[in-house]
């Protein structure tokens, strides 16, 4: 998958790339329903700010932001909050579909 990484104020070198593709890539390629990832960077006075959007299938939206002195840590917090909500999303998802009855379980209790 393509992570999209914009920065502002902030130049945005290779090892950076690397650094956020190997954050985030292995977390990602888990959940199938995601289809593209835009990392944000910002750098206003002494903070950084690190905003991350996914999106994918069936309406999946999921937004982190963090703030803080440093980018690295602005990165790793704002991943840390994505893949909890990637991971409580998959989990509604699955329990939605393990508690309705299907036709023929229901048709065999009768």
């Amino acid at each position: 998958m393509d992570i999209q990484i914009t920065g502002r104020n902030v130049t945005v070198s290779e090892g950076l790339k690397e650094s956020i593709e190997g954050r985030l890539g292995p977390g990602l390629e888990d959940y199938p329903r995601v289809e593209s990832c835009h990392v944000i960077l910002s750098h206003e006075k002494y903070r950084f700010t690190a905003n991350i959007v996914i999106q994918g299938r069936d309406h999946l939206r999921i937004e982190a932001e963090e703030t803080t002195d440093d980018l690295n840590a602005s990165i790793d917090v704002a991943s840390e909050k994505v893949e909890k909500q990637l991971r409580k999303s998959r989990e509604k998802m699955i329990d939605r579909h393990h508690e309705r009855q299907r036709l023929a379980d229901v048709e065999a209790e009768s």
